[in-house]
């Protein structure tokens, strides 16, 4: 059982790491180079018009007065507007759309490596130094060093050009309407809300390929992670003495080692899932998924400061949601880290 106190303790542990990250961020964005009132007014415009705009934005206010003003309003979640990319239009609201795209795309691709991973983990850990384990540890070292922007086109040439059966790019057939079953933004499970059965496997099938390029990476550090893991924990004592009894292998490990075995695994679970919801850059590129990834990259490009503020922000507060989950795990797991 999990204490409110330590939950709590946990959270406020979270409050001086994302104060640290909004002031990194206020401090790299106002430190680069450019003006960025004269990237909205343009080259040509005349320097009162670029004054007009930088008393708009408050950037003619005193550094520390910007500070406190960008903390207040990040704290309410209040980013300003965009003014390249979406030009007038609230940095919210696009983090809004665009971040269940990445969030989907994280979920299904952290579940394959996860349910691939920790299975091939266990078993290469009890068959070690055999045929099996060899040829686990192989395909893991391959998932690892096989690069996404490598295996993604791969597989779209294989599943999707030779044989036809996903389609390349995208996240739904073009032939339907996004918007008229947009609930969670999150499009596989929008349909099914919706019993919409045609969407829904478009959906699933514009989603399994570049999930299962996530996937693949996953499952090699997961599954490599869980023998090293494993084998430490089928060493120990209580291993040893539960075998004693006569108590048999499979459920030796499956009961007394599996659970200490996951504790590191999940870290390396939570890790991943967390840079997944940064935006899996390479891969939302060669699928053409527009999700916060990629969004972050284009605003970078541009100067659209506002949004380059309110994607790393989001990021890491998504992020440190993550080691949260991680951290109440750990105490289910083993209730002494609780103490």
């Amino acid at each position: 059982m999990i204490s409110g106190r330590f939950v709590l303790k946990r959270l406020l542990l979270l409050v001086p790491v994302l104060l640290g990250v909004a002031s990194l961020v206020f401090s790299i964005l106002h430190l680069s180079p450019g003006d960025p009132a004269l990237t909205i007014a343009g080259n040509r415009a005349s320097e009162e018009f670029v004054r007009q705009i930088e008393e708009s934005l408050g950037l003619n206010d005193p550094i520390w007065v910007q500070y406190v003003d960008f903390l207040v309003n990040a704290a309410q979640f209040q980013f300003g507007e965009s003014f390249i990319l979406f030009r007038d239009a609230s940095v919210t609201s696009i983090l809004v759309d665009k971040l269940p795209i990445t969030i989907e795309l994280a979920v299904y691709g952290q579940l394959i490596g996860i349910s691939l991973g920790i299975p091939l983990g266990i078993i290469s850990a009890v068959k070690q130094n055999t045929l099996t384990d060899h040829t686990t540890r192989v395909g893991a070292l391959a998932g690892i060093s096989i690069p996404i922007f490598w295996s993604g086109p791969l597989l779209i040439l294989l599943f999707a050009q030779m044989l036809g059966w996903f389609p390349t790019s995208g996240r739904i057939s073009a032939i339907y309407n996004v918007e008229a079953v947009r609930l969670t933004g999150l499009l596989t499970i929008d349909t099914l809300l919706y019993g919409e059965w045609e969407m829904f496997i478009s959906a699933v099938k514009h989603l399994f390929l570049p999930a299962t390029v996530i996937g693949i990476y996953s499952m090699a550090l997961i599954s490599r992670m869980m023998r090293s893991s494993m084998l430490e924990v089928i060493r120990q004592d209580y291993m040893r003495t539960a075998r004693a009894k006569g108590q048999g292998s499979k459920i030796t490990v499956l009961k007394h080692g599996f659970r200490n075995a996951m504790i590191p695994v999940i870290t390396v679970i939570g890790i991943q899932f967390g840079s997944l919801l940064g935006g899996a850059v390479l891969t939302e590129t060669v699928f053409a998924i527009q999700g916060i990834g990629g969004l972050l990259v284009e605003a970078i490009r541009v100067g659209d400061y506002p949004i380059v503020q309110g994607t790393v922000l989001t990021f890491a507060f998504l992020f440190t949601l993550v080691n949260l989950g991680v951290d109440i795990t750990y105490s289910i797991l083993d209730p002494r880290i609780e103490q």
